[in-house]
Parts: structure tokens; sequence; C-alpha cells
């Protein structure tokens, strides 16, 4: 039987507990921290939709379901701004709809923050058996042609998971998953290898792990059979090891675009800025401003 190449639904976890942003977090979850006007879940869900998938799941910690209550239309807010002829805040409130009319969205829910491959292998019933998109909560690609697009171009011709992945600058990659590799064509790799935090000795390249992935139903069947690490979590990384010491093909593929990580309070700032600069509404105003601030 032909392998179906498909990508049909994402998986977005955001059940984490965003300890990174105390205390904010406490009070506001972390997807729903802003990047110019609209919060980060919404760039994620938009890359979804012009990726040309229809599902998603979300993977939420208990009594976090109120992120679906986002994506509703509001017929009360619609009358209400109609009432007071609020025409122009309307077409904002239909243009915000319009963005999300066409995607499903139903959650599964994660009981423990046991690790993002704990969190992953909640949505599996949700999957049946198809392979799938996975975009972590706190990475933003600024792209021309969406990230999980990308991604999902290069599975159509291997038909193998593909990892989305990045070159930083040397000084920096201690800090995060870092791949080796062979290279097989512009921009494309074959995984040999995934090394957590390592010492700039011993990484053993500049690409890191971006958290976008496309999982093929093997995975899930690995993340099942998997061994929790010392706290506890199932680690996506240390499956995508297992596989590959198993002799499974994992195929790399490095972005096109820019990469906005909002993962810690600096990395979300900068991508905030970054994008607060790039907006035609704000952008001329903003960088005089800056300017005039006395450094």
């Amino acid at each position: 039987m032909e392998k179906e190449t498909e990508i049909k639904k994402a998986i977005i976890p955001v059940a984490g507990l965003g300890t990174r942003f105390f205390p904010l977090s406490r009070a506001v979850s972390k997807e729903f921290f802003p990047l110019v006007d609209k919060p980060i879940i919404q760039y994620i869900i938009e890359e979804v939709k012009k990726s040309g998938i229809k599902e998603v799941v979300f993977v939420v910690s208990p009594g976090q379901k109120t992120i679906l209550n986002y994506f509703k239309k509001s017929p009360e807010l619609e009358k209400i701004l109609l009432k007071r002829k609020k025409e122009n805040i309307l077409k904002e409130l239909k243009d915000f709809e319009a963005v999300f009319e066409g995607i499903s969205f139903s959650f599964v829910i994660q009981k423990q923050p046991l690790g993002d491959g704990h969190a992953i292998l909640q949505a599996a019933k949700k999957i049946n058996n198809s392979p799938v998109a996975v975009s972590l909560g706190d990475d933003v690609v600024d792209s021309d042609t969406p990230a999980l697009m990308q991604l999902m171009n290069i599975f159509k011709t291997c038909n193998a998971p593909v990892i989305a992945l990045k070159e930083l600058p040397k000084e920096k990659i201690s800090a995060y998953g870092v791949v080796a590799v062979e290279r097989i064509a512009h921009n494309l790799y074959k995984i040999k290898k995934i090394i957590e935090k390592p010492e700039l000795s011993q990484a053993p390249s500049n690409l890191v792990v971006v958290g976008k992935y496309i999982l093929t139903p093997e995975v899930f069947g690995y993340l099942k059979k998997a061994t929790p690490s010392k706290r506890g979590e199932i680690i996506l990384a240390e499956v995508f090891d297992k596989m590959l010491s198993d002799g499974k093909i994992i195929y790399g593929y490095e972005l096109k675009g820019e990469w906005l990580e909002c993962g810690d309070k600096l990395k979300w700032l900068k991508s905030f800025f970054y994008l607060c600069l790039r907006d035609a509404r704000y952008k001329d105003e903003l960088k005089e401003y800056l300017k005039s601030i006395k450094q």
C-alpha cells in the first residue's frame, strides 16, 4: 500500500508552564503573549492555514481549554459594535474571524508537563495513523513560504520524518538541540544524531532544531514505547535518536526565513521589536521614537 503523503492535521502543544516568563505567565498563557498586536498563537495558526492544513489539535493543560474561545466567532460582540456604529472595529472583527475560516479546532489534555514527546503523544488518537505537522507554541518563522509548507514539500518526496533546522552562530548553539548531519541537497540533510545542549567543543554542527516537524505514524509507535528520562519526561529528540540508532531515516531541512523565538523573555522581546519595526502601520513612528530615547 502506498504511504499517505498529504498532511491534513497539525498538533500544537501549548500545555507548558511558561516558568521562564514568571510572573506574567501566572496570569496569561505564554501562547497569548503579543507580537505587535496579535498573540503568538495566531501567527502559528495563520502559518498552519497558509500551509493548507484544515485541522488543528491543541495539547493543553487541565483548565486551559479557553484557548478555543479565541478562535470562535463573536455574534454578541458583533451586535454591540453594530449598535454602537463602530464600523471600523466591526471590519477588524470580520477580518480576524476570516483568518480562521475553514479550520476546525479540537483539544486533548496533558495532565502533567512530562515533556514535548509526551505532549505530542496525547494527540495520537486524533491523528488516525496518518502523517502530521507539529508546531511548538513558541517558534514563529517570518518567511515568504510558510515554514510548515516548506517541511511538507520535503515530506512529499522523502516520506520520512522531517525536522526544521536553522543555522546559528557557534557561540549560541549550546542552548539548543544540535544535529550531526549528512548534506544531501541544498538546505536538505539526513540527520545522524541529535545532541541536546552540547558543549561548544562537542557540537557536531551549527544547525539547531526549530520546534516544527513532520511526524509519521512510526514516530508515534516509538513515542508509545519510549522510556522516560531521569526527570520522568518523554523527550522527542531522544525518541528521534532511538529511531536513528535503529537505522530509521530522518531528514532535516534548513528553513528559509527569519526564526523568531519566543522561548524566554529576551527572545520574545527581540521578536516583538523585529515585527513592530517591519509593520507598515507602526515602523516609521517607532523608529523615530527609538532614536529619540536617550541611551
